[in-house]
């Protein structure tokens, strides 16, 4: 009987699942043979432990975090391309308006935060505007020249044949501009992740930025490095279901940008 091979998907995931264990046993036997102290570097079965036992509080607070995170990086998300759109179609509101994106994308999170938390309060929104702002930059500039990077061939013949600017756009434009709105994508979900957590340090009664500072206040490493470990976990997680759409939607050959 043949032996049958491996999924891709198992075989891909084997590489990265290895040398995580690796890097772990290795951090595991590092700790133990110096004797650092735990107050400093916590063991991996430490930081396990720690999880175990304070499950719930984590859960709740991770799970506040990436709410936040996944909203604003939907929000965020959906106004870069509609801001994309309009770049298309008027240069005046691009020279308008590109200017105002550079200062959204340069404005440190840290200072905008806390004014953010004076205005929207101290629960969801000012964490899921500070999410959409870090993923709003970077998905427009992608966009907007996916956009605008139609193969000429395709333009050429979408004119002769006299298609209507919208069937132009939707049939033509869209197909376009979507490798280049998953890549951005990919990068956006830890940023929208970031956001939220810098969000929670300037003032949040509930979320891993808020127990992050707790932690450090009271220098519990291993609660620190739970909270940041189960982040972590979390926003891979949310980068490979980006993948899986991605795979999803750029079904035609060669439509992926990695390839």
């Amino acid at each position: 009987m043949t032996r049958q091979p491996w999924p891709a998907g198992w075989r891909h995931a084997l590489a990265p699942t290895l040398l995580f264990l690796l890097v772990g046993l290795a951090w595991e036997a590092g700790v133990r043979l110096a004797e650092v102290p735990r107050f400093l570097l916590p063991a991996p079965s430490v930081v396990l432990q720690r999880i175990a036992a304070d499950w719930g509080p984590l859960s709740l607070n991770a799970g506040v975090t990436m709410l936040a995170a996944l909203l604003g990086f939907v929000i965020g998300t959906l106004a870069a391309v509609l801001v994309a759109v309009l770049f298309l179609y008027s240069q005046a509101v691009e020279r308008a308006m590109f200017p105002w994106a550079i200062i959204i994308k340069t404005v440190p999170i840290l200072a905008v935060a806390p004014l953010l938390t004076i205005w929207l309060g101290f629960g969801l929104a000012p964490k899921v505007v500070i999410a959409a702002m870090a993923c709003f930059f970077p998905t427009l500039v992608n966009v907007t020249r996916g956009l605008r990077s139609l193969d000429r061939n395709l333009l050429d013949f979408m004119t002769v044949i006299q298609a209507p600017p919208l069937q132009l756009f939707w049939h033509a434009r869209v197909y376009a501009a979507l490798p280049y709105l998953f890549s951005a994508m990919k990068i956006t979900t830890g940023m929208a992740v970031i956001g939220a957590i810098v969000a929670e340090f300037t003032g949040a009664n509930v979320g891993i930025g808020t127990l992050i500072v707790n932690a450090g206040y009271q220098q519990d490493t291993a609660m620190l490095f739970a909270a940041i470990g189960l982040t972590s976990l979390a926003t891979v997680l949310l980068f490979y279901g980006v993948c899986l759409l991605e795979r999803l939607a750029l079904y035609w050959p060669g439509a992926r940008l990695d390839h």
